[in-house]
Formats: structure tokens, C-alpha cells, sequence
């Protein structure tokens, strides 16, 4: 025990020479690729850190620009859909006009047709009345025509023109 309490001067010189050998061939063949390794796996580490940082600020901004398009979209389809019930509401209106100018079209050509036909009903019993007036003619003139004949159909005739009127 006691030689481990009294120091021996070789010993240390040559643990010291050892020591100062085997770090600097750690040194040149471990230490500094280490080191290399290590200095490499920092700089890979922070260029994925800016890379991640740009890919969130890049989501960030698709996702803005997306919003944004949705809120034009949104916009755009609101826009259309005002424009179409409006276009249907001027339709429907234009239809509606139409139908009515069709119904007074019909009414007045119907209006016309009445007309048409009143005056053809007119002309048939003037034509009628002229016929039953000639065939009345023709019976009376069968007759043998004398004053007292002559004055009953002229009465009779009278009579009848005033219960027609």
C-alpha cells in the first residue's frame, strides 16, 4: 500500500507520455472524424430546421391563399345565385306578360269572331225575313187581287208591322 501513496517519478513519465500518445491518436483517427460527424449532424440538423421552417411558413401561406380563394368562391356562387333568381324572377315576369298579351290577343280575336258572327246572323235572318216575305208576296199574289182583299192585307200587314215594333 505503500506504493500507492509514495508516487514513482518513471511511472508517471510514462503514463503521461502514454496519455499525451494515445490522445493524440485518438485525436488524429477518432477525435477529429468525431468531431466532423458530430459538426456535420449539426449543420444537417439546422437546414432541416430552416427547411421545416419554410414548409410551415409555405403551408402557412397556401393555407392563407386557399382561405382566400374559398371566401372568392363562396363570394363568386352567391354572386351567381343573385343573378340567377334575378334572371328567373325577369323571366317568370316577361312570361307572365307574354300570357297576358296572349289572353287579350284571344279575347279580342274572340271579341272579333262574336262580331263576325252576329253579322252573319244578321245578314241569315234578313235573308230569311226577304225569303218569307217573297214567298208571302207570291202566295198573296196567287190570289186574285181585289179592293176588299187588297185592304185586309194591307191591314193585316199594318197590324202585324206594329206588334214587330
Amino acid at each position: 500500500m505503500d506504493k500507492l501513496i509514495d508516487p514513482d517519478i518513471g511511472l508517471m513519465i510514462w503514463t503521461v507520455v502514454t496519455f499525451v500518445a494515445v490522445v493524440l491518436v485518438l485525436g488524429r483517427f477518432a477525435w477529429r472524424p468525431l468531431l466532423q460527424a458530430i459538426e456535420a449532424r449539426e449543420d444537417k440538423i439546422q437546414d432541416d430546421l430552416r427547411l421545416a421552417e419554410k414548409a410551415r411558413l409555405s403551408a402557412e401561406k397556401l393555407k392563407a391563399d386557399y382561405d382566400k380563394q374559398m371566401a372568392q368562391a363562396e363570394s363568386r356562387t352567391r354572386h351567381l345565385l343573385a343573378e340567377a333568381h334575378k334572371e328567373s324572377q325577369n323571366i317568370r315576369d316577361k312570361m307572365l306578360a307574354e300570357a297576358q298579351e296572349e289572353n287579350e290577343r284571344l279575347s279580342e280575336k274572340a271579341r272579333q269572331q262574336l262580331a263576325l258572327e252576329q253579322q252573319r246572323l244578321v245578314r241569315e235572318l234578313r235573308a230569311e225575313v226577304v225569303s218569307v216575305s217573297v214567298k208571302a208576296a207570291e202566295k198573296i199574289m196567287r190570289h186574285s187581287v181585289n179592293k176588299d182583299m187588297q185592304e185586309k192585307i194591307v191591314q193585316k200587314s199594318i197590324n202585324d208591322f206594329g206588334q214587330w215594333t
